[in-house]
């Protein structure tokens, strides 16, 4: 599995996900999206909701499976490696991060409008360093969430278990808010979610910190990584920080409602821009370089 695995990475690396295709056709996340959003449809009717998300949750989950022993059982390995690079994120992920670089050179309204494709907080009143700090922010967790934690759970449990965990993901990243429609409904995924990023948030963190010119102490992004309102992102986030030099989250709004997070590495810098960008585009390279080695030891011995 680790050899298929190592194709995969190389094919995404080189091609990303290609226009020409996916313009043309739904891309696997559209679909299961689509997916999720009918069980919201049909099940999350109002009253309580916790039962049926957990039912949902259950059915989203044996269908993945279901189809990843299914296509893991067509001759060769073309379908497990085809969908495997699909599914990982890493040039698609560097390319969206790098479009906000680009947009902060050009105007900060064209990197708050590249931002907002790739982080859901309000980014109509940002500064550039608000900017800055949302693109990097979302390049450390969707590192974990989009490479290290597909390719992780594929190397565990094949091509079943990469599909169970991009159908999880995309359900939490739906459904798994704490709000009134979805605290109850939303609940199963995203605590699933949780127990399928422990490890491969902290691999993300590992990974960044040994790459990363500057390691220092790992108790300190243990700590800070400890004060992130998820389990799982602060991981990546306090290792990103801590990398580059520079000091992340902090205060930010959503839906028009300030949030008073804690900094990460508030010694760092606070006013960065475009350049902190493609640092951090520079670290997730390294990051990947490194995994890639992991991969290469795994299918060699």
């Amino acid at each position: 599995m680790s050899l298929w695995l190592l194709i995969a990475m190389a094919l995404d690396a080189v091609f990303g996900e290609p226009d020409e295709i996916w313009g043309r056709m739904p891309h696997p996340a559209v679909l299961m999206g689509r997916v999720v959003g009918w069980f919201d449809r049909s099940l999350n009717t109002g009253g309580p909701a916790r039962g049926r998300g957990i039912l949902a949750c259950a059915v989203l989950v044996f269908g993945a499976y279901s189809l990843g022993e299914a296509l893991a059982a067509l001759p060769g390995p073309f379908a497990e490696i085809l969908l495997a690079a699909i599914l990982l994120a890493q040039r698609s992920l560097v390319d969206h991060v790098r479009a906000v670089a680009a947009g902060l050179r050009h105007s900060l309204a064209e990197g708050r409008r590249a931002v907002s494709m790739i982080v859901g907080r309000d980014t109509a009143a940002m500064d550039e360093a608000a900017v800055a700090r949302a693109a990097i922010e979302s390049a450390a967790e969707n590192l974990s969430d989009g490479v290290t934690a597909p390719a992780f759970w594929f190397l565990i449990a094949g091509l079943p278990g990469l599909l169970i965990y991009k159908i999880v993901n995309t359900a939490d990243s739906m459904i798994g808010y704490r709000t009134p429609r979805y605290e109850g409904f939303g609940w199963a995924s995203a605590r699933l979610d949780d127990v399928m990023n422990w490890i491969p948030a902290r691999l993300t963190a590992l990974l960044i910190w040994l790459v990363s010119g500057r390691p220092g102490p790992w108790r300190e992004i243990a700590a800070e990584a400890r004060l992130h309102r998820s389990p799982n992102a602060g991981w990546p986030e306090a290792a990103m920080a801590r990398a580059l030099g520079v000091a992340l989250s902090g205060p930010r709004a959503y839906h028009g409602r300030m949030q008073e997070y804690p900094w990460v590495n508030p010694q760092g810098f606070r006013e960065i821009g475009a350049a902190a960008v493609e640092a951090a585009c520079a670290m997730l390279w390294k990051a990947w370089a490194a995994g890639l080695c992991v991969v290469i030891v795994l299918a060699w011995t």
